[in-house]
């Protein structure tokens, strides 16, 4: 198949462009290399892949006329749209950057899809939905109504639209919820990231709240066989169906011990600055995966350990030759 792929240089994104050419597909990725992070981190992603089945296209998702011009003789077979402003945080200080980017990009990719005739669009979702949920674990047919960022807004708004295509245009979608993935290349702005990076500097690890705060850590690797999955699904069916399905790594860590996690790993001792709770983090997310074992016979496979020694390794080579970002 020939895949587009939007956010194809961003981290998860990045790492499904390589699983989907790994398996033989054809892929086209769709990136406007937002400059939230460095874009030499978002190029080292896509380097070195197959030119003879890989097209970049910089642009903008929301550029919906560019893209269709792009797009239209390239045969797609499935948009997997993961292009988004990510961030929970930088949300509350840009909301209407976030609209634009993560409700405007995934109405403009809808209308790409069901102009090109593309029967297939997976969503790159978010935990982030659920909000403050009491219920643990999270399962899918749990109320959504009370999200308490823009982002996961945003997220829950890519949903609902997603829905609306589906429901007029026969189109198959997918909504993954993805829980808190890391791994090699993962955003600086996130908590393993930007924890690694102050060890690196000798810096005090600041800890927001009192470490009790949990999530359900997924590795890259895990989010992306999900992500393969759930097209293979797609494109076996014999009628078209929207779902909404968890990836998630099914267990939760603890900030405190996430910490001493991510040192370990680096062989280094931290000192942490404790500092009040940030406005929009929940207080835990924990996936129910009940239903992506029954619709993908999905199974994550890394222990949040294993994946800690996996990232410190990256993380330390990366920084190996090159300055340290701002923490």
């Amino acid at each position: 198949m020939n895949i587009c792929v939007t956010g194809g240089a961003g981290f998860i994104g990045s790492h499904v462009c390589r699983r989907l050419l790994r398996d033989g597909h054809r892929v086209t990725a769709i990136d406007n290399f937002d400059p939230f992070y460095p874009r030499n981190m978002k190029v080292k992603g896509i380097e070195n892949l197959p030119c003879e089945r890989f097209t970049l296209i910089e642009t903008n998702v929301c550029n919906t006329g560019t893209v269709l011009q792009a797009l239209h003789t390239r045969d797609i077979h499935a948009i997997v749209h993961l292009a988004a402003k990510a961030g929970v945080r930088p949300s509350i200080e840009a909301p209407s950057a976030y609209e634009q980017a993560n409700v405007a990009g995934t109405q403009s990719m809808l209308e790409v899809a069901q102009r090109l005739d593309i029967d297939t669009f997976l969503f790159g979702s978010s935990s982030s939905v659920y909000g403050n949920n009491e219920k643990v674990p999270f399962a899918e047919d749990d109320p959504v109504r009370h999200p308490i960022s823009p982002y996961a807004a945003t997220k829950r708004s890519g949903e609902l639209l997603a829905h609306t295509f589906h429901h007029l245009y026969d189109m198959t979608v997918h909504c993954l919820r993805f829980f808190t993935v890391y791994g090699p290349r993962q955003r600086p702005d996130l908590a393993i990231h930007k924890f690694a990076r102050q060890l690196l500097t000798d810096q005090p690890i600041t800890m927001y709240g009192d470490g009790t705060s949990s999530r359900d850590y997924t590795y890259v690797d895990d989010i992306v066989d999900g992500v393969v999955r759930s097209l293979h699904r797609a494109k076996d069916l014999d009628a078209p169906e929207y779902e909404i399905i968890n990836l998630g790594g099914s267990e939760t860590t603890q900030l405190k011990d996430l910490i001493s996690g991510i040192a370990d790993a680096m062989g280094m001792t931290p000192e942490i600055k404790q500092l009040p709770e940030q406005p929009g983090d929940v207080e835990r997310t924990y996936a129910d995966i009940s239903k992506a074992r029954d619709l993908l016979s999905y199974e994550p496979g890394t222990p949040i350990e294993d994946g800690l020694c996996v990232f410190a390794d990256w993380v330390t080579d990366y920084y190996a030759d090159r300055p340290v970002l701002e923490v």
